[in-house]
C-alpha cells in the first residue's frame, strides 16, 4: 500500500518521520512511502480533506487559528514528534558563556513563521529577556534568512538542525543555545489526518512502524542516523547532520509517549496565549485523538 507523507518543513528535527521512511521501518509493515514538503500554495488541512495525502507532520496549534475563524473539519492530532522546541540560536562567534540577556541590543534574524515566533517569544520571556530590545529581523522564508545570516545580516540567526549545525560546520556561524533547553516541554510538532484515515487499516501499520523509528532515533548512534537519512539532506555536511541530531537526543525532542499528553498540549496553549495569537484555550479532546491501536 502506497502511503503519502508530508512535513510542513524540511528538518533533521523530525528525524523519527524521516527515518520511518528512509530507514525501512514503514516498507517492513507492507508500506511504500512518499515524502515531501507541503506546497507553499496549499494547505495541510485541505490536502487532507481532499484525500491527496495521508498523513502530515503539523502542530496542534495550527488547528487553533482555524478553529476560531469558524472552520470545520479539521485534522485529528494523533501522535507526537516533539516535546521540545527543535529551533537554536546561532552567532557571529563561539560563545561558551552565552546567556540569552546577551540578545538585548543585539540583531536576530528570526524565523516568523508562526509558532517557532511565538515559541521563540516564550523562551526570552522564560529568561527573563526583553523581547523590545531585541532588533527582530523578518528576512523572509527559511532559505532566505540562511542566506540572509551569510551575507552579514545580523548578530544572531534562529533555524532549526541542520542549518546551524552546517553554518557552523563552514565557520559561518556558531550554535550558541537550544531554544527547547530555555523553555519547558511543550507539544510542538505532531501528526494529523482526518478521521477516515485513522478508522482505515493503513493507520496501525503507520503507526507501529513510526512507533519503531521513533525508538529507533532516540537511542541509535547519531552517526548511523544521520547516514540513513542523508539522501534527504543533499549538501548538507555528514557531521553537521550527525550533530544535529545528536543534539536533539540530548534534548529529549523524541522521547515521552507517542500519545500527545494534554499537559504538553496545555504548554503549548499557554505558549500561543503569551503572543496573543489564539483568544482562547482551545479542548483538548476537540483537536487531539490516541494513536490508532
Amino acid at each position: 500500500m502506497r502511503i503519502r507523507i508530508l512535513v510542513s518543513r524540511h528538518s533533521s528535527f523530525y528525524s523519527p518521520v524521516i527515518a520511518a521512511v528512509t530507514a525501512g521501518f514503514l516498507v517492513e509493515e507492507g508500506l511504500e512511502p512518499t515524502y515531501g514538503v507541503l506546497p507553499k500554495d496549499r494547505t495541510a488541512r485541505d490536502l487532507i480533506r481532499k484525500r491527496e495525502v495521508d498523513v502530515v507532520q503539523a502542530a496542534v496549534g495550527s488547528n487553533w487559528g482555524p478553529r476560531e475563524k469558524g472552520e470545520t473539519d479539521l485534522p485529528l492530532h494523533f501522535a507526537q514528534i516533539n516535546q521540545r522546541d527543535g529551533f537554536f540560536l546561532a552567532g557571529r562567534e563561539p560563545d561558551p558563556a552565552f546567556h540569552w540577556k546577551k540578545l538585548e541590543g543585539k540583531s536576530l534574524l528570526a524565523d516568523h513563521g508562526g509558532q517557532p515566533l511565538f515559541m521563540l517569544k516564550y523562551a526570552a520571556h522564560c529568561q527573563s529577556v526583553d523581547w523590545n530590545k531585541i532588533d527582530v529581523i523578518d528576512a523572509g522564508n527559511i532559505e532566505q534568512i540562511d542566506a540572509a545570516f551569510r551575507d552579514g545580516r545580523g548578530d544572531y540567526v534562529h533555524q532549526q538542525g541542520p542549518a546551524p549545525q552546517q553554518l557552523d560546520a563552514e565557520r559561518i556561524g556558531y550554535v550558541v543555545a537550544a531554544v527547547g533547553e530555555a523553555m519547558p516541554p511543550v507539544a510542538f510538532s505532531s501528526l494529523m489526518d482526518s478521521p477516515a484515515f485513522l478508522e482505515s487499516e493503513m493507520a496501525p501499520a503507520f503507526t507501529r512502524a513510526y512507533r519503531k523509528a521513533r525508538l529507533w532515533v532516540t537511542e541509535a548512534p547519531a552517526d548511523e542516523i544521520a547516514r540513513r537519512e542523508a539522501v534527504v539532506f543533499p549538501g548538507i555536511k555528514p557531521a553537521a547532520l550527525s550533530n544535529s541530531i545528536a543534539r536533539y537526543q540530548k534534548l529529549g525532542c523524541w522521547e515521552g509517549d507517542l500519545r500527545i499528553t494534554r499537559e504538553l498540549y496545555d504548554q503549548a496553549l499557554n505558549v500561543f496565549l503569551h503572543s496573543r495569537a489564539i483568544s482562547e484555550r482551545h479542548p483538548y479532546e476537540e483537536v487531539v485523538v490516541p494513536p490508532p491501536a
